[in-house]
Formats: C-alpha cells, sequence, structure tokens
C-alpha cells in the first residue's frame, strides 16, 4: 500500500476540487475538506493539517509537520509555491493582549479572534519552521528564510528572514523562464 491515497481515495475525501497528479499522504488530518480547493501537480507530505477555506494552486508542494489553519477568511496557495517542512501559517489567531480570555474551550462571547486572509503568491517559498500571522501576503516570488515570524506582508521578489521577518535583499527572477518553459510543455 502506498503512502499516498490513491486517486479513488483522494475523490472520497470530499474536497471541493481536486486536481489531477495530487498526492495527499494518508497521515494528513483534513477538517472542512469541502472547503478545500486543490490544483494539478500538488504534494502534501504527512502529518500536515489543513482545516478551513484553503485554496492551492497548480505545482505547490507542503511539506511533512506544517499546519494550514484558514477557517472561514482563508488561506490561498497560488502556483509554484512551496512551504517547507514544519512551517505554520494561521488567518486566524486568539487576542493576546490580554484584554480576552483564549482558546477554543472558552465561550465565544469572552474571546476576540483576529480573522485576515493569508495570501502566498507565485513562486513564493516559506523555509522551515517559520510562522505566517492573519492578514500576512506573500508577494509574488518572495522568499521567508528558516524559522521567520512573518507579521507583516513580504514585497514581491525579495527574501525575508528573522523574529520578525525583514527583508534582507531582492531575489533572482531566473525561475521564471524554468516556469515557463513547464507550462509550455505540460
Amino acid at each position: 500500500m502506498s503512502s499516498f491515497y490513491t486517486e479513488t481515495e483522494l475523490c472520497e475525501l470530499g474536497l471541493k476540487r481536486i486536481g489531477s497528479n495530487v498526492l495527499i499522504s494518508r497521515k494528513v488530518s483534513i477538517y472542512s475538506a469541502d472547503k478545500i480547493t486543490i490544483g494539478n501537480n500538488v504534494r502534501i507530505d504527512d502529518f500536515c493539517i489543513l482545516s478551513g477555506k484553503i485554496a492551492i494552486g497548480d505545482y505547490v508542494h507542503i511539506a511533512a509537520y506544517c499546519g494550514l489553519f484558514a477557517g472561514e477568511v482563508g488561506i490561498e496557495i497560488k502556483n509554484f509555491a512551496g512551504v517547507s517542512s514544519r512551517c505554520m501559517i494561521y488567518a486566524l489567531s486568539d487576542d493576546y493582549s490580554g484584554e480576552f480570555m483564549t482558546n477554543p474551550t472558552v465561550p465565544d462571547k469572552y474571546k476576540n479572534i483576529i480573522s485576515k486572509k493569508v495570501t502566498l503568491g507565485e513562486h513564493s517559498l516559506i523555509g522551515t519552521s517559520s510562522v505566517i500571522l492573519p492578514g500576512v501576503e506573500i508577494g509574488e516570488g518572495a522568499a521567508v528564510g528558516a524559522c521567520s515570524l512573518v507579521l507583516k506582508s513580504c514585497d514581491e521578489w525579495t527574501m525575508n528572514v528573522g523574529i520578525p521577518a525583514k527583508f534582507v535583499k531582492k531575489r533572482s527572477r531566473k525561475l521564471l523562464e524554468y516556469s515557463k518553459e513547464i507550462m509550455e510543455n505540460k
């Protein structure tokens, strides 16, 4: 038996939409499958959690131990993006100011949930063990270095690193030649 779901099993997961050539580990946890769309040529590795309204484009890889917590506002991962292992992406979060209570066991009237869509642009890359918080947009071609905490959006074709993540330099666009070739040869 393969460690990935078969095509038939993928269709039985109840996803809103699933493309072709999709590999999803049998060890992935999926919540609200009917709100998740997955494009073509996507791979999602072991021990990932997908929860809420998630849209994944084509040629996307989500490595092992990642968590995507989208709620109703959503997480969008565009074509050719990559999420390295142990990354966490939150479109919603508790308010940690102390003005409200936190955690799912507390009645809603005592909590303040921050909900803002997260977008990973085409050709963006998130380095291992990074955390993306609500409302962040990772621009086209932007890269986030390993172990970064992303509190603010990252401009297109930049490299961003640290806690909190900050711009360090521009990123090459040479990879666009390769993606063009891939798309022309489909």
